[in-house]
């Protein structure tokens, strides 16, 4: 529905802010004005040196000279004048062409900088905000912000506000020549414009919601992609692919209709207009050839009015162009503008305080969260995890498991209560410093696309190969990396696509161990692979949380039941806190969970439970 806000036709507001896009290249812009305004004059001498060579040559004529400097300097001889026009014109012609492509280089070039910044701008903010907003808003949107949208701005700044100040400049010197040549026939040119201006409105009004429509259609055709791409090995799974070519038909059916109907507004705009004009230049060598036989006007003031008449309706038909560019402009800028003033709730303080040294302690201390109003996902939970210690957390899915997490990270900010670090409450610290001691493993093994050794350093320079390679090793990824013939060089494509899951997520602690945090997050990091790369991970696990203070949120209950603690999350509250075998003696909730896991384990007559299981 935001795809549909169009806004107003021109926002002085949102134009200033704009162009402050263009304060950086101000000296080009002014440049290439000043070559457009010299380019705008050029147009205009044409006509007069095909009057004068007219009047003075071909027709003789006693005319009051309208160059008179040239006057002076034409010879007298026909042929040599002719000639002296002749190259005086071509010159004209030339200069014209290098200022035209001058002025046009340089506003391509400018609007190209002014968005390149623009873009930047927009990713270097999107990455500040906070967790939450990605989650309200969808990522095809918020592309089409940097991607779509920015475009639009780029037609404005590299050919809409130059041309629109062009035509204003042709229409402002080809008025003020003709009515040097004739006032007369200048009125009798401007009588039909009343007639071209009703047209043009209605021109607009027929463009501007034909735009509308294109936009919402191409904005649903974007986000109908992006979730079909996305999704297609479902879609294939369940034989869907002939009600998605129906759905897509639909979309793109609307698309194409929207567009015939501003080829229809264009169709109809154009001749209208060239009819118009060809109407006018009718009067104008009637009324023209009338005066001329009353000897009141000259063959060439004639010829030159003739000339100007084309020159006059090519700007009313670019400016009535231009205003659907100005007011597509106007809605991407109202949208991109919006993001920008988007301003994150989670900031670090003014006055921050430095992480501690050494080991430190993570506590819990009344915590209360929502998401969404009182509709608490977290209910007064408390807890201490001492330095170096290796705790678990489990409970049913929704218990509050990776809020925990997302909360010590400040993804998000409590409620009521506190969450302290070292003693220090964790909206004290600057982000950045604050983040920098985590290392997180995800259910979802994230790869970017790159190398396997990009993937593991992720940009962080003080991260050697020696480093990476240890870290693969630590994590008994070393195995598959000597497989590969370019070893750590092997390209990753989108999100890793060629490796298996449970290769990703090897990747992915390699990636935390390299990092060599203080404090180790691993949420769900076993629960999508095969049993034998589990006993891999697990492996991995005993390596990467010693000397570590550690949570690890699991649902497998045999990857942590060598933790220090295991706190038992159920209904938004922390009900259990105990080892493994305190947690199975108290036959709570803990109990019914290792219970509902291993219940296909029969156990024979007069069988115990051999304490590797339990």
């Amino acid at each position: 529905m935001e795809e549909e806000v169009l806004g107003k036709a021109y926002d002085s507001r949102l134009m200033k802010r704009l162009l402050t896009y263009m304060k950086p290249y101000r000296a080009v812009v002014v440049t290439s004005l000043a070559l457009l305004l010299i380019d705008s004059g050029l147009q205009i001498a044409g006509p007069l040196l095909t009057k004068l060579a007219i009047d003075r040559y071909l027709v003789p004529n006693n005319h009051v000279p309208i160059l008179p400097f040239l006057d002076k300097w034409l010879s007298h001889d026909a042929w040599i004048g002719l000639t002296q026009l002749s190259l005086l014109y071509l010159g004209v012609v030339v200069l014209g062409f290098f200022f035209d492509f001058g002025q046009t280089y340089l506003m391509q070039w400018t609007g190209q900088r002014a968005m390149f910044d623009l873009r930047r701008q927009l990713v270097a903010h999107l990455q500040t905000l906070d967790v939450a907003y990605f989650d309200k808003n969808p990522v095809g949107r918020l592309v089409t912000r940097v991607t779509t949208d920015v475009d639009v701005l780029n037609d404005l700044f590299a050919s809409g506000l130059v041309t629109i100040v062009g035509d204003i400049l042709m229409l402002t010197f080809v008025i003020g020549a003709m009515l040097r040549l004739s006032p007369g026939m200048t009125g009798l040119m401007l009588a039909v414009m009343p007639v071209v201006v009703l047209v043009t409105i209605q021109f607009r009004r027929t463009a501007s919601q034909s735009y509308r429509r294109i936009r919402v259609a191409i904005a649903r055709i974007n986000a109908y992609l992006q979730e079909h791409i996305a999704g297609i090995a479902v879609l294939q799974l369940f034989n869907r692919e002939q009600k998605s070519k129906e759905e897509f038909e639909e979309i793109n059916r609307a698309h194409m209709l929207a567009f015939k109907d501003s080829i229809t507004a264009y169709g109809w705009f154009y001749p209208v207009v060239e009819f118009l004009g060809m109407l006018a230049l009718g009067l104008l060598l009637a009324y023209g050839g009338f005066r001329i036989r009353q000897g009141a006007l000259t063959l060439g003031v004639l010829v030159a009015f003739f000339q100007y008449g084309l020159r006059f309706f090519r700007p009313i038909q670019d400016l009535s162009e231009k205003y659907n560019i100005l007011q597509g402009a106007m809605a991407a800028s109202e949208r991109i503008f919006k993001l920008l003033d988007t301003h994150p709730t989670i900031v670090s303080p003014d006055a921050t305080t430095p992480f501690p040294e050494g080991a430190v302690d993570v506590e819990f201390d009344h915590v209360w969260f929502a998401y969404n109003g009182e509709d608490w996902v977290l209910k007064d939970v408390s807890f201490h995890v001492a330095a170096g210690e290796n705790i678990a957390i489990v409970g049913h899915t929704g218990a509050g498991k990776t809020t925990l997490t997302n909360l010590l990270l400040r993804f998000y900010d409590v409620q009521r209560g506190a969450i302290r670090i070292g003693g220090v409450d964790v909206r004290q610290f600057d982000l950045r410093d604050l983040r920098r001691h985590f290392g997180v493993v995800l259910q979802d093994a994230y790869l970017f696309t790159g190398t396997l050794e990009s993937n593991i350093r992720l940009g962080t320079e003080s991260i050697t190969r020696e480093d990476v390679q240890h870290a693969a090793e630590q994590v008994n990824l070393s195995g598959l990396i000597e497989e590969l013939p370019e070893g750590f060089e092997t390209p990753v494509r989108e999100r890793g696509n060629g490796f298996s899951t449970g290769q990703k997520q090897l990747v992915n602690f390699a990636r935390a161990l390299a990092h060599n945090p203080r404090i180790l997050i691993l949420d769900e990091a076993t629960s999508s692979v095969d049993t034998e790369t589990e006993l891999r991970v697990r492996d991995a696990l005993t390596r990467l949380v010693t000397n570590r203070t550690s949570l690890v949120i699991a649902h497998r209950l045999s990857t942590i039941q060598n933790a220090d603690r295991i706190l038992v999350m159920h209904r938004a509250q922390l009900r259990e806190s105990g080892t493994h075998q305190e947690l199975l003696a108290r036959r709570g909730i803990y109990w019914k969970l290792y219970q509902l896991q291993y219940k296909e384990q029969e156990l024979e007559p007069g069988r115990e439970l051999a304490p590797q299981q339990l």
